[in-house]
């Protein structure tokens, strides 16, 4: 049986490392499951590996996307599973890589399939949201759709602003297209996590925060403002510098919430892998590396 290891963990942690180590131990290649690092023109804000990294193994789905395109995790699904059926042509090992939970769940299990929403919809809402804030999408969300809105991420903008969309758009809530049954993949699935103490890894996510303004995150940013109300650029790293050009705070306000905010998206990445009980938990990719040889990889 072919055999695909998913490689979970909060931003920061240490997956792409671990990730490559691994397939060089096996000689086998990277699908990446981030839904930025897929889109092309995101690069310092989005973490995406080094190019050394992107030389010693073959990554997919890493800047395979225009930010202009449409693109979300039930499309990821359908493509990574029709990539991996070729991959596993030429290797009985393939290591699956990445922090958007939605994305791993689309392979996995299938995902929903929920109707295309007009042009027209996203914008209006998005333009709102811009003006009127979080609170207001939220409250909008609890009440077109109050199941959805209490088990979505609330702070998630992106989450909430697809709801609503939807809801608008057809008159119907999320669950009313919650239909697909949890599908089994025809490969075997190892489940892997990598997390570290909750202080070092916000210590490591400040670092990064640093490293990446310093690199010219703001630069990049700013590019892109234009086409701030993309749904590619409803995220973490980039939200946080267009309110700061929109003249909302100071920088060194947007700098503290850069930080502030990639806590909290570790946060919600750790609770929601950490409710998948088939994932085994390690500290480093010394700790995967001798846990894999002894499943005779």
């Amino acid at each position: 049986m072919k055999k695909l290891i998913v490689i979970v963990g909060p931003t920061a942690v240490g997956k792409t490392s671990a990730a490559v180590s691994v397939a060089e131990q096996l000689a086998t290649e990277i699908i990446s499951a981030d839904s930025r690092q897929v889109f092309s023109e995101l690069n310092i804000g989005t973490a995406k590996p080094s190019s050394e990294e992107l030389k010693k193994i073959a990554h997919h789905f890493i800047g395979s996307k225009s930010i202009h395109e449409s693109y979300d995790a039930g499309q990821y699904g359908r493509d990574a599973m029709a990539l991996i059926g070729k991959l596993f042509k030429r290797y009985d090992w393939l290591v699956m890589v990445g922090g958007s939970g939605l994305y791993i769940k689309a392979v996995l299990e299938g995902f929903d399939e929920v109707p295309a929403v007009p042009k027209g919809w996203r914008e209006k809402i998005v333009e709102e949201y811009q003006v009127k804030g979080l609170t207001w999408l939220q409250e909008e969300v609890m009440h077109a759709d109050p199941v959805y809105f209490s088990n979505v991420d609330q702070k998630n903008p992106q989450r909430l602003i697809r709801a609503l969309e939807l809801f608008r758009s057809t008159g119907k809530p999320m669950r009313a297209f919650r239909t697909i049954k949890k599908v089994n993949p025809p490969f075997d699935v190892l489940k892997i996590g990598l997390t570290i103490p909750r202080e070092k890894l916000y210590q490591r996510i400040d670092s990064r925060m640093e490293k990446m303004v310093a690199s010219g995150l703001f630069e990049e940013a700013k590019q892109f403002y234009s086409f701030k109300n993309l749904n590619a650029l409803q995220t973490v790293g980039y939200r946080e510098i267009f309110d700061y050009l929109d003249g909302l705070y100071h920088y060194d306000e947007a700098v503290r919430l850069l930080k502030r905010n990639s806590r909290r998206y570790a946060k919600r990445q750790l609770t929601w892998f950490q409710k998948d009980k088939e994932i085994r938990w390690f500290e480093n990719e010394s700790q995967i590396i001798e846990w894999l040889t002894k499943q005779s990889i």
